[in-house]
């Protein structure tokens, strides 16, 4: 949610692409990819987006810590980043997502959204559930 210089943000993919590797990934035997160069991801952050209610965005924790640590001016893109991460998780009709304590309310928000368009479209996305990791 922060501007990056291009050359900083292309070794952060490189890098990232590296640790994620080093750690075991086998791209063999699953998909890697830059989620930036699929654009469906910010086409269904944008549906969800529009059935998201600003209200319920303004309440998220997260939201209220970077906003005072930018002087009270957060951004849009840090305001709707949970809708987008909803959109990461919904795109590929995830039924369960590893997330740590500090991310169960954006789960929780994902699942709502995800709810909400069932409710109002049909069933089409799984409601996920989170995997919570222990330390």
């Amino acid at each position: 949610t922060m501007p990056k210089e291009p050359a900083v943000l292309r070794q952060n993919i490189l890098d990232t692409t590296a640790a994620v590797l080093a750690c075991g990934i086998d791209p063999k035997k699953c998909f890697l990819f830059r989620q930036s160069l699929v654009p469906q991801h910010a086409e269904l952050a944008w549906i969800l987006g529009c059935l998201t209610n600003v209200p319920r965005l303004l309440r998220l924790p997260q939201w209220k810590m970077k906003r005072d640590s930018q002087n009270n001016e957060g951004t849009v893109g840090l305001l709707t980043y949970p809708v987008l991460q909803a959109a990461d998780i919904l795109l590929y009709k995830s039924t369960h997502v590893p997330v740590g304590e500090d991310q169960v309310l954006h789960l929780e928000l994902a699942q709502d959204i995800a709810q909400h368009f069932n409710k109002k479209y049909g069933e089409f996305f799984p409601v996920p559930k989170a995997i919570l990791s222990e330390l």
